[in-house]
């Protein structure tokens, strides 16, 4: 699947509000991206907005789910919840850091408040907040670049250093990859019994935890099933006899829909859950189901408007003859006024580019002759001066035909 390079720098503190900054945990930082609008292009499973606003955005990491530091006034085992924490925010490159006696959640200093890297991101969850894995660093790709993610490319990241370490647990929804998923799948299970807050963890297949309202706080178990149990034992439940009507009892906000991978069949958390008394497991692995976004409350699809003032409005890949030097890229100038093209460039996947010069005036066409655009498929990027992708469009094989121009539909 193809994802969207965002570059952009970490946010742990603000430094004019230190007491209301982020609160990063052990899957999810604050993103502040060098171009906000390509956030705006991303899809949207849920059909929610992204919470986006002039401090960044939250960028929940994808594949993984850490013990709780804080969730609705309560946490997880706090060693192994901030032990995750703590090592997302080392290998992004954060260093010093140290948080609020009062306040804990909160970063009270650090050597940088703020550090550069990028996301590979196919979305926008249910929260309004960035699906992504995680890189710390900065990287030669341009911004908004379209990449295909690979086993090895996720293996660079935060995400796969989190389960390889016993950090986080495994938990996949639909918008992640087979491939990435059968792969990430592998080093969690390898990550067992052994590693990291494996050794300490109940509720999984085989070994049920007893869970009391009183020692909730203290159990480690798949951080998802704890956040069923925390509303769960608020409601006035005091054991497990009734957990299993009342999660059914709201399949959007409890019971989940998810995929059951083994039995190739579709079902719901209680399905992979088991309950009674007070002891609760998971009667499946966690990587062995897929979770289902939350349903749509909106369109899913980003918003039609043009992230940039210029546009690539067609292509012809395979002109009648030899394509060298033949081959053209339109582009249209949207705005009112003449736009100097000099620094900026066409590219594709592959790196091969096409240097710009010149205006281009208000409502006009460029027609730009290239000789690399390939005849199989391919992703055409314009990038700006500022190496950030402006406009970004994708052909496939079955629209390509000899001597036919590709017209992209705004």
């Amino acid at each position: 699947m193809t994802y969207t390079l965002l570059r952009g720098n970490f946010v742990i503190r603000y430094p004019d509000l230190p007491r209301q900054g982020p609160e990063p945990d052990g899957d999810t930082i604050k993103f502040l991206p060098d171009t906000p609008a390509l956030i705006e292009a991303l899809p949207r499973p849920s059909g929610a907005s992204p919470d986006l606003n002039r401090r960044g955005v939250s960028v929940r990491l994808e594949a993984i789910d850490a013990l709780e530091t804080h969730f609705e006034e309560t946490h997880q085992r706090l060693d192994w919840a901030y032990a995750a924490r703590d090592r997302l925010l080392a290998l992004l490159g954060f260093t010093g850091v140290e948080f609020f006696d009062d306040l804990p959640n909160k970063v009270k200093r650090a050597d940088q408040d703020s550090i550069s890297g990028h996301v590979l991101t196919n979305g926008v969850d249910a929260n309004g907040r960035l699906i992504a894995f995680v890189y710390g660093g900065a990287t030669d790709t341009p911004d908004g670049a379209p990449i295909f993610l690979t086993p090895d490319l996720a293996d660079a990241s935060a995400n796969r250093a989190l389960l390889a370490e016993g950090l986080a647990y495994p938990a996949y929804y639909a918008t992640l990859p087979v491939d990435l998923r059968d792969h990430l799948a592998g080093v969690s299970r390898a990550a067992r019994p052994a590693t990291g807050l494996w050794p300490h963890a109940d509720g999984h297949p085989g070994n049920p935890a007893t869970v009391t309202p009183e020692t909730l706080d203290e159990t480690v178990i798949w951080p998802k099933l704890f956040r069923r149990l925390v509303p769960y034992f608020a409601a006035g439940f005091t054991g497990f006899d009734q957990f299993d009507t009342w999660l059914r009892a709201d399949p959007v906000h409890r019971d989940d829909a998810v995929w059951l991978i083994g039995r190739r069949e579709h079902g719901n958390l209680h399905d992979v859950v088991r309950a009674s008394g007070d002891q609760i497991e998971l009667t499946v692995w966690p990587e062995d189901f897929v979770i289902a976004p939350d349903p749509a409350t909106g369109p899913t699809t980003p918003p039609t408007a043009v992230t940039g003032d210029l546009v690539i409005v067609a292509a012809l890949p395979n002109p009648a003859g030899a394509d060298a030097g033949a081959e053209k890229i339109t582009l249209l100038n949207v705005t009112p006024g003449p736009i100097a093209l000099d620094g900026w460039h066409l590219r594709d996947t592959s790196g091969n580019r096409t240097a710009l010069t010149g205006p281009i005036e208000a409502g006009e066409v460029r027609v730009v002759k290239v000789g690399w655009l390939n005849n199989e498929s391919d992703s055409i990027m314009l990038v700006g001066p500022d190496d950030v992708v402006i406009d970004t469009v994708t052909y496939k094989k079955e629209q390509v035909q000899t001597g036919r121009t590709i017209v992209f539909g705004r």
